[in-house]
Order: structure tokens, then C-alpha cells, then sequence
């Protein structure tokens, strides 16, 4: 599949509702897409199909973790790859220049780099099971003489690594990162404000329904510079912001219909500047078999009064 294709098939993907065109699309995408970093930069195809890791159908997660991985694993192939054949062309330039003592030894240097190389890319991917934190994963956050930084970071690594199978370092690094912003910006207190703010990052990061702020922080499509400036509706899953936004619009569009319809009429005159431009509208402000209140504007002068 070309770059268009993959970005038709993920916008139908999008738009999906039901389990079984879910299934479909993950599968095209699945058998057709020939990962490389640049399609997946380009398309984002990545960040939509993670969406569906927590998806209620296991049949759904289940592909999508598979999908995942198997992207993720062909990425790194890609660039380890790429740093193999960069070494080639500087191995050749120097054996062209050098001694022959010179020669033999960048030859063997260039040897256990490219057996290095080698031996990453068909090493196999690692898949965690069950949940993970840094202390399963052999992780030492230990990086400050203070403890309350350390245990920030470490908190930070557990949420972080909720349903990932991102390498342990890169993981630490981000929670690192993260924690560092926040010191930071707190001119190196650790007071309540540093503590409150991350607690609100650790609940944001480990909620299950938001894998794709995890993505976005690991995949470093977001800085923690940017992550720490935004607020928790910023951070909140897609979902949750459509239901959010879909519940204001309802909300004003039920404050609008509450709304009284005024009506302009010259049977009142203002008291005030004596003018009969008057808009009114009524309202039942006592019990039902009371007459209504009548609530008068002067368009002249603004007065306003009310009777029954």
C-alpha cells in the first residue's frame, strides 16, 4: 500500500463503529502495509491502530498488539540497517589512507561493529506480559541523592510502560525527562506544587482509555517541555474530549431553548424616561394557577421592571 491508500484506509478505520469493519480494516492494514519509519511518520497509522489495544473485542487488541509489535520490530531493523551500511563507506576512506598496521585495525573495529549491528537487528523483539513496572523490569531509578525524586521517576516509569513493549530505557529516559521538566519548572522545589502536578501526570499517563498519550510521549512526538504545560483536558483520551465537546454543544443548545423569546411592543411605557419601546417577555414564576410575571426592558434608556 503507498502513503495514500494507508491514509484512506486509516480515516475509514476512524470512522468505524462496529467490531466487525474494525477487524477488516486492522487486518488490510495488517497484511498490506510494508512499515517503514517514513509511512508510518507520515501517516500516523501507528497512533490510530494503538487506539485499539484496549479495545473491548480481544480479537481487536489481540491484533493490534500483534500489529504493533511486529511495526515496531521492523522499524528498528530499519535503522539498524541504515547505521550498518553507514559504516561501510568510512571503513573503505580509511583503508585507502592508512597504514597497513592502521588498516588491520580499523578492519576488525569495523568488524565487531557491523557483528554488533548484526546481531541487534535479528535479536527478537521483546513482548512483556502482565503489568509492568521498573522493578520487574530491572530498571535503576535510583538517579538523585533525594529520595521523593527518585520515586517520581519510578512512578512515572510504571505509567508510562501500561500495556508498552517500548525497550526499558527508552521508557526511563521519558520518565526522566518528565520529572526533570517538572523539577524545573518548580525552581528545584519539591515542594506540594511539584508534588501535585505529578500525581496529576502519573493518573493521566497510566489510565488505560489513553494509550495514545503514552505513544505520543515514547514515539517523542511530544516533549515533556509541552507535555507539562498542558491541562488534564489536553491530556484526556480522544474519546472522552468528543463526549465532552458533544456534551457542552448540548448544553448550550438546551441554555438556548430555555431562552425567553423577548418581544418589542409600545402597550408599556417606561417609568424611568417615558418612552413605549418596550420589549417584554413572561415567564411562570409562581404556582401554575397564578398568572405569569411579566418582565418589561425600556429599549430607550435600559429600565427594567417586572408585574403580574
Amino acid at each position: 500500500m503507498d502513503t495514500k491508500e494507508v491514509k484512506s484506509t486509516v480515516s475509514n478505520l476512524e470512522k468505524a463503529v462496529d467490531d466487525k469493519t474494525i477487524l477488516k480494516l486492522l487486518n488490510i492494514l495488517n497484511d498490506d502495509v510494508k512499515p517503514t519509519e517514513k509511512l508510518l511518520r507520515e501517516t500516523k497509522v501507528g497512533v490510530v491502530v494503538n487506539k485499539y489495544r484496549s479495545h473491548a473485542n480481544p480479537q481487536v487488541s489481540s491484533l493490534v498488539k500483534k500489529m504493533i509489535r511486529g511495526w515496531r520490530g521492523a522499524v528498528q531493523a530499519e535503522k539498524n540497517n541504515k547505521k550498518k551500511s553507514g559504516m561501510s563507506p568510512s571503513s573503505s576512506a580509511n583503508s585507502s589512507t592508512n597504514n597497513n598496521n592502521n588498516n588491520n585495525n580499523n578492519n576488525d573495529s569495523t568488524a565487531k561493529s557491523e557483528a554488533a549491528a548484526s546481531s541487534t537487528a535479528s535479536a527478537p523483539h521483546r513482548s512483556y506480559t502482565g503489568p509492568r513496572s521498573a522493578q520487574k523490569d530491572g530498571v535503576n531509578t535510583q538517579l538523585y541523592d533525594n529520595d521523593t525524586r527518585n520515586a517520581s521517576v519510578a512512578a512515572l516509569y510504571n505509567s508510562l510502560a501500561v500495556e508498552r513493549d517500548d525497550a526499558p530505557k527508552t521508557i526511563v529516559a521519558v520518565a526522566t525527562e518528565i520529572e526533570n521538566a517538572v523539577y524545573r519548572e518548580e525552581y528545584s522545589k519539591l515542594g506540594e506544587s511539584y508534588r501535585n502536578k505529578l500525581r496529576t501526570f502519573i493518573m493521566q499517563l497510566r489510565n488505560k482509555k489513553n494509550p495514545e498519550l503514552r505513544q505520543r510521549l515514547l514515539t517523542r512526538e511530544l516533549d515533556a517541555g509541552k507535555f507539562i504545560k498542558m491541562s488534564p483536558n489536553e491530556m484526556a483520551p480522544e474519546e472522552l474530549k468528543k463526549q465532552i465537546e458533544k456534551l457542552h454543544k448540548q448544553n448550550l443548545f438546551d441554555a438556548q431553548g430555555a431562552t425567553e423569546k423577548r418581544a418589542v411592543t409600545d402597550r408599556f411605557t417606561c417609568g424611568k424616561c417615558k418612552h413605549k419601546k418596550v420589549s417584554y417577555y413572561q415567564m411562570q414564576t409562581r404556582s401554575a394557577d397564578e398568572p405569569l410575571t411579566t418582565f418589561c426592558t425600556c429599549e430607550n434608556c435600559g429600565n427594567r421592571w417586572k408585574f403580574s
